[in-house]
């Protein structure tokens, strides 16, 4: 049983240049994968020759995008993107919405702090 996880990333760039970065093959390729592909609605992301197909659930442009692993055999289950800019400072920040299995949990924190990190690069932060 997978059990949902929240994380939250303080990136200094605008909404509009993160979003792009989010939800675009292009943008996807610079650091969630190896190379990202789109193709009648559907991202397959490639990673080491390993491919894993994914829907998007629901989109706003520059505030949300929500995936779903095709292969996964939970229905609940999906990952998230939301950006959120603290009114008073103009702070943008990064939710992300995943699910894990309970020993996986850990690992998959650390997986998104290195994926992370290579975002921030990839904005050059």
């Amino acid at each position: 049983m997978k059990t949902k996880y929240e994380l939250e990333y303080t990136l200094n760039t605008s909404p509009n240049i993160l979003y792009s970065r989010l939800s675009t093959p292009e943008g996807l390729s610079e650091w969630f994968a190896d190379n990202v592909n789109l193709r009648k609605g559907k991202f397959t992301f490639i990673w080491e020759g390993t491919e894993q197909d994914a829907s998007v659930l629901q989109k706003k442009a520059n505030k949300f995008i929500r995936f779903q692993w095709v292969e996964d055999e939970d229905e609940e289950a999906f990952f998230e993107f939301r950006i959120h800019t603290d009114e008073l400072t103009g702070d943008v920040a990064l939710l992300i919405t995943d699910f894990a299995e309970e020993d996986e949990k850990d690992d998959a924190i650390d997986l998104w702090d290195t994926q992370i990190t290579e975002l921030k690069h990839a904005i050059g932060l």
